[in-house]
Parts: structure tokens; sequence; C-alpha cells
């Protein structure tokens, strides 16, 4: 398309804005081929078009979308949640580009009671209604199975696969199997027992799966009341044991009071360019249904915005008719005839940090998988993360951390280790003896560290790294800038991770002056950050406690020059202490070692030690 096309465009397209009603209604995009891009909803029609059009609109997928726009058309509707509903109904219809849509991550089980003469009650991840009634999905399978044992338990329905019906049974087609024999049923096949008893059954198994058990219970208890009554005890025994096993099961089921009746639950995690909503029917305090959904972003869009949609998709897919909705923040919605709650105390708000969690958690184990499949996108996920907190220009492909370590000064080291990938590069490692500093000056042995290691990378002209971590705040960021900047005139990030009156890593810095940067300390990314700030603590002091071994570990001995270890042990094993060496006499020290070495030996402890050394120049080297 050339500019002239494009301009022309975009005239007809904001004359046909300039044209729409600030009334509430749905609108719809086209392309060049007439297919619908995109389907949006709005209070006001003409304003929320018209801001797409705007210049001053900055985000890259809405650009996009814009530049795809041929045609516009809309429909007018009387109130925002009948333009909710249209729009719903219209992406289900055209499944537009643009919008985002809703998705299974996976299929979840659900139970299933069948329209059979005498119907059987199962788990399937297969829905067809025409089969039955669907109870579902459950999320958490174990959860299922002991709704499924209850009800085995309880009412013992048939688990066979026969076409039973009515004929059959009067003309006495079938025959008891192995499970009536174990007491797993009641054999309706063979009428031990009746229709009725069998459908009631299965009528109080269905109320188990709606999640009505307290009610079930208290009609229970009142047919076992009334069987005492009549002196039936042997019935009203076995009606006894369903309400003391209804009783336990609702023990465990129940997360909330059972006040909390028919609510739904919403909730949403989101990353950049996908969003989790998780799902909760709560019934009689227990939670009946429960599964997240996964819903990709097209066009940037807010938690807010793909919540709404999601509400609306997800109530009329689940089947939901509460009339009450538990939300984590505002929307800017209204249904008739739900209330919308955002609880801060209480039973609803526990029931709103559960689904959070389950949220949570489903994006983590969805991350965990994909990162298994293909390692490297765990790698690039956090480098884009560092890069998108700091503004850094591109992705931290190589990062490099610097400590020091010393005792009052003394044995000063310092090392730097490397993380490419955001992995270990220990073939890249390196230690530096502190050569120019003297004292405890930590400051003075960081530059001189830092001017070691970017000198030589820029002389040789090996790669330099795409970000440098100190291990400090502030005051360590300024003279490890001084260097780079400063003096090599090398244009590196710079951050620096400040402790605590703790002494525990607490924030991020970066920026001229260092400011903190927005981390949470419990996230993946700052763990890793710390994991960088441990690894350069635990080389840098490994070294250091090396180099003060060789130094505790130091013989006078070992300062003579012209003798090697096994003299030095040949001596120790007959004379045992260097005192003893000193004092020996020099044909003793000859008898042991022979005539050089003994007057090597000898004029170190007794001669001038000019005179030793030239005498350890100039005598023959033989090995021991």
């Amino acid at each position: 398309m050339t500019k002239e096309e494009n301009e022309k465009r975009l005239e007809r397209l904001k004359a046909i804005v300039s044209n729409l009603p600030q009334k509430p209604g749905s609108y719809q995009y086209y392309d060049e081929n007439g297919t619908i891009i995109y389907v949006g909803k709005a209070k006001n029609l003409k304003n929320r078009v018209s801001s797409y059009f705007h210049k001053e609109v900055d985000r890259f997928k809405t650009k996009v979308l814009v530049s795809k726009i041929h045609d516009i058309t809309y429909t007018v509707v009387n109130t925002e949640e009948d333009a909710l509903l249209l729009e719903n109904n219209l992406i289900k219809k055209y499944k537009p580009r643009y919008n985002i849509l809703l998705k299974d991550g996976k299929t979840y089980p659900s139970i299933c009671v069948t329209n059979e003469y005498f119907p059987r009650i199962f788990k399937t991840r297969t829905i067809n209604k025409k089969w039955g009634t669907y109870y579902g999905p459950y999320s958490h399978v174990g959860s299922m199975y002991a709704i499924l044992d209850l009800i085995k338990k309880l009412y013992r329905p048939r688990t066979c696969h026969f076409q039973i019906t009515r004929e059959g049974i009067e003309q006495g087609k079938y025959k008891p199997c192995l499970e009536y024999h174990i007491h797993n049923c009641g054999a309706p096949c063979v009428s031990k027992q009746s229709y009725e008893d069998y459908q009631e059954n299965i009528a109080q198994a269905r109320e188990i799966l709606k999640g009505n058990t307290r009610e079930l219970q208290r009609t229970i208890y009142a047919k076992m009341m009334k069987l005492a009554e009549e002196m039936r005890f042997e019935e009203a025994e076995e009606l006894k044991q369903r309400y003391l096993a209804l009783e336990g099961f609702c023990a465990k089921s129940e997360v909330v009071s059972h006040t909390i009746n028919n609510v739904d639950v919403f909730t949403i995690t989101d990353d950049q360019n996908t969003a989790f909503v998780n799902y909760m029917h709560v019934t009689n305090g227990s939670i009946n249904q429960a599964q997240t959904f996964e819903m990709k972003k097209k066009l940037n869009e807010t938690a807010e915005e793909i919540l709404q949609l999601a509400i609306v998709q997800i109530r009329e897919r689940m089947g939901s008719r509460s009339r009450e909705v538990i939300v984590p923040f505002p929307l800017d919605m209204e249904l008739d005839g739900i209330t919308l709650t955002i609880p801060q105390r209480g039973d609803k708000r526990t029931l709103l940090e559960l689904s959070e969690m389950n949220g949570k958690q489903y994006r983590f184990d969805r991350l965990k998988q994909a990162e298994k499949l293909n390692p490297e996108q765990k790698s690039v996920r956090l480098m884009k993360e560092i890069q998108d907190a700091l503004k850094l220009p591109k992705m931290p492909y190589q990062i490099e951390m610097f400590d020091n370590s010393n005792i009052s000064g003394t044995d000063a080291v310092a090392a730097c280790v490397v993380f490419k990938k955001m992995k270990p590069s220990k073939k890249d490692y390196r230690k530096y003896i502190i050569k120019t500093v003297t004292g405890p000056d930590d400051y003075a042995s960081m530059q001189e560290v830092v001017r070691r290691r970017y000198t030589r990378l820029r002389d040789e002209g090996q790669p330099l790294p795409d970000l440098i971590i100190t291990d400090g705040g502030q005051g360590q960021m300024s003279v490890v800038r001084e260097v780079v900047e400063g003096e090599l005139h090398l244009n590196i990030p710079i951050a620096g991770l400040a402790k605590n009156d703790r002494h525990r890593t607490n924030e991020l810095l970066y920026g001229v002056p260092p400011v903190v940067i927005g981390m949470k300390t419990d996230s993946e990314l700052f763990h890793l950050l710390t994991h960088m700030q441990d690894e350069v603590h635990r080389f840098a002091i490994t070294f250091h406690r090396d180099k003060r071994s060789k130094h505790a570990l130091h013989s006078e001995m070992d300062d003579i020059r012209g003798i090697g270890p096994k003299t030095k042990d040949a001596l120790l094993k007959e004379l045992k202490t260097v005192k003893r060496i000193k004092e020996a006499s020099l044909d003793d020290l000859t008898k042991l070692i022979g005539q050089a070495k003994a007057n090597i030996v000898w004029q170190h402890f007794n001669g001038d030690a000019k005179q030793a050394n030239e005498t350890a120049q100039n005598a023959p080297q033989k090995t021991v």
C-alpha cells in the first residue's frame, strides 16, 4: 500500500468514526478481504473507536491492528451488559485474529450421570450432553475420586455397560453379575432393587455432585427419625450410616462456612503475553467446580479487560447461574441481577486467595513444562526481565560480578565471576591478588581489579560484558563507574546489590544517581541475582582461604634457596625440628644430605644471608 492509499484509507475510517453514535454497543473491524479481525464493546462507541486513531497511541500491537483496518461496522444496544454479551457472541462466532480467545490449558475430567433407564455414574473427559448430565470439570482429580467413592459407598450405582430396559427385565434377559455378589450393586436388572429406590439414590447422588450435601443431610436425617418412630430400626440404621458418611465428607470438603452458597470466584494472573484466569464455583462452602483458563494477549490488553470478557465466557461455558461473583479488583462492568464482590476479609477473602494460588500454580506448572521442553526459554525469559527492569538497550547475555576478600588488609584478593545466558561460565572465572593497595581499602581494591580486568579485555579485543553487578550499593557502583567510564571510556551498564542492616541483600540499584529498582525479593529473578552474589563471594573467600593457608603452613626451611622438598623432608625426618637443624654441626648435616647442600643449610642459619644465597646459586643442582 502506497503512502497516498494509506492516507485515503485513514481519512475514510476517520469519517466513519466521526459519525458513530455516543451510545453503548459493539464495533467490528474488517481487513481488506472483508474478514472481521477485531470485535470490541464500549459504553460510548464514538469515544472508544476514535481512541484507536489518535497519534499518541504508543502500543505497537495496536498500531499494527489499525494498519490492517479497512472498514468499521457497529451495533447499538441499550446497556453496557448487552454490549458485553454481544461482543462475546461475535467473538465466539467469528474468532477474530486480534481478539483474545478463551482456551483450556488441559482437559480436566468430569463426572457423567447417564440418561439410561438405570443411570450410571462415571468419570470422563469427553463431553456429549445427549448422553447424560455432566458435573465438573474437576481440576483436582483426587477430589473427584473422593466424590465417586462416596457415591459408590452410599448408593451402589451399577457399573455394567448393558443397555438395561424395562422390557428386558420383565422378560428375564439379565442375570446378577459379580458386583452384586460382592455387594457393590443392588442388581436392579433382576429386580433385586426397585426402580423407584434406584432413581431416588441417583437423585441424592446428583445433589452430592451439585454440592448440596447439607440439604441432603437434613433430608436423610428427617427420614431416619421417621423410620425410628415407626420401629423400622434396620432401615433407620442404614440411613444413619449414610448420614455419618456425608458428615465426614462435608468436614473434609468444606473450605469455608456452608452458609456461602452458589458463588463464583474469578482471579487473574498475567504476564507479558498470556493471562491465566482461575474459576471456582462454591456451593455450601465446598468447591465443586474449578478450572484455569489460558488466554493469549493480542493487543496488550489489561487485566481488567481480560477478566471482564473471561467472566462472561466462562460463566456461559460452565453453565453458571450464580448471582454473586467474587473478583480481586473493581471492574467497569454491570451484569443484570449479578453482584460483584471484592472481599477484604473473612471466608470470601479466603476463597479469593485460594483461587489466586491455583492460578499462580497453574502458570508456574505451564512455565516449567515449557522450559523443560526448551531449556533456553528460561534463560531468555530471565534476561528479558532484567532488560525490562533496568531498561537496558539489549538483553544481558554476559553478566560479570566482582568481590574482595581480606583480613585487616592482609592477603587481599579479589574475584570475578561470569554468567552467560544466566548460567555460570566457570572457565571464565578469574582470581586476582591485590598488588597496589596497602591496608583494608575495599574501594581501591575494587578499582584495581576492574581496571586490570577491562584493560586486558579491551586490549585483547575480547567481548565486554553486557552488565556489571557490584556486590554493594552506591559506593561500590561509583568507584567502578569511575574506572569503567572515567578512565577506560567504556559504555557498560552498572548495577548494584545493596544489603540491609542485617547484612541481607534486599534491593537492586541502577542508574545515575542509583535508584531502587522495583523487584519482589521473593521473585525468581531476584533469587538468581542473589545466587550470583553468593557465587562471587564463595569464589573470592575460597581463594583468600587458600592463600592464607599457604602462609599458615609456611616453614623457615621453605626460604632456603637450593633446598628442595625431599631434602627438607630428610632433615626433618632425622632431626625432627627446625631448631635442631639450626643447632646441628656442618659434619652432621653433611652425613645426612651431602656436603654441598649441608653448606647451603649451615650458611643459611649460621652465616651471612647474602653469602648463603651466593653459595646456593653456585651449588650444583641435584634432585634428591
